[in-house]
């Protein structure tokens, strides 16, 4: 038997070495998903969350209360309010817009924004809420959340506003962390009502999870589909990754392959929307080397080529821009074998 035992054990120990050197993770760091994990975090950075937001600095002119006491501003009559970006988006009865968060379940509803995260997100009571007019009724529904409270529901999304939209009409929380959106009439996420513009340019990092087609800016649907992540040559820096959609992707010199390690968090993700994990067979062109799935310390699981975490750049709103090169002598686009492009030695 202890014979046996000690067999296993050595077992055990080279399994979890294979996992920890996988991406150059020293001895001792700690993993999520079997994968390194960690976060420098900058001097002076706010308090962070699951959510892409820290807990501080939030406008006091807006919803910035948290709502997890139960004490939610309900939505009164909702209105279905015209942007030139998005389309229609709901607003409350203040002219405020709700959102959706993707993390969050529709069937059945479900609602996973609590602590911090609800600070941030306030949520939305179902107390005395009409329709948008020309909405169905029956799309109006509540959901009772982990602390008991009530929170308003369309098309069984649980419904939320945003601590930094300020002012009526304010849309400052679409697309923030790849995983907010604001919500459209129907509950789906609002989007341009024809195909020439994107959703604001920061869908970038969303995460999927199975709404085909909710949120993304109109096509040709008989176009073959670019790979999620490929190549493509710029004239002024040569070969560089992107996205799906033609977006540059870009690199964060503060982070850390070995051990992996992110210095982007919190309100940082606002400009940098995480890309979210790609399978290897949806890439063209790229260096497979160290192309392993981040499972961040906030809880968001983003992409990496050679271990480095994967960013797009909020900026960037059109295919093509790279108004993310060297900002802040910091942030650098991709190369194919995941070297920073244009970086000074």
């Amino acid at each position: 038997m202890k014979t046996w035992g000690n067999a296993a054990l050595a077992l055990t120990a080279a399994a979890v070495l294979a996992l920890t050197t996988a991406c150059g993770q020293e001895k001792g760091e700690s993993s999520l998903g079997g994968q390194p994990a960690g976060a420098a975090k900058p001097a002076g950075a706010p308090a962070e969350n699951a959510y892409g937001n820290g807990s501080e600095g939030y406008p006091s002119g807006g919803y910035g209360s948290g709502s997890a006491d139960g004490a939610a501003e309900p939505a009164g009559q909702l209105v279905a309010s015209d942007t030139k970006t998005l389309g229609k988006v709901v607003t409350d009865s203040k002219g405020f817009t709700l959102y959706r968060f993707d993390k969050d379940s529709a069937d059945p509803p479900r609602a996973t924004c609590e602590g911090t995260c609800a600070d941030a997100w306030p949520v939305v009571s179902p107390s005395g809420a009409k329709p948008p007019a020309g909405v169905d009724p029956a799309l109006l529904g509540e959901v009772t959340r982990a602390d008991g409270s009530r929170q308003l529901t369309l098309d069984g999304w649980p419904m939320y506003r945003y601590a930094k939209d300020t002012k009526p009409g304010d849309i400052n929380g679409q697309g923030v962390g790849g995983t907010w959106f604001a919500a459209a009439p129907d509950g789906k996420k609002a989007a341009p009502a024809t195909g020439g513009a994107a959703q604001e340019g920061t869908e970038e990092g969303a995460e999927r999870d199975g709404e085909e087609g909710e949120g993304a800016g109109g096509g040709d649907d008989s176009a073959e589909k670019a790979a999620g992540l490929s190549v493509r040559k710029d004239p002024q820096l040569g070969d560089i990754v992107v996205d799906s959609r033609g977006m540059t992707v870009y690199r964060f010199k503060k982070d850390s392959a070995w051990p992996m390690k992110t210095a982007c968090v919190g309100p940082c993700l606002e400009k940098w929307p995480v890309v979210a994990p790609v399978d290897k067979n949806d890439t063209e062109g790229i260096s497979t080397k160290g192309y392993v799935t981040f499972s961040r310390p906030d809880g968001i699981k983003q992409q990496t080529i050679d271990c480095w975490p994967l960013y797009t750049f909020a900026g960037d709103k059109a295919p093509g821009d790279t108004n993310g090169q060297g900002v802040g002598g910091t942030w650098y686009a991709v190369s194919p074998e995941g070297k920073l492009v244009g970086a000074p030695k």
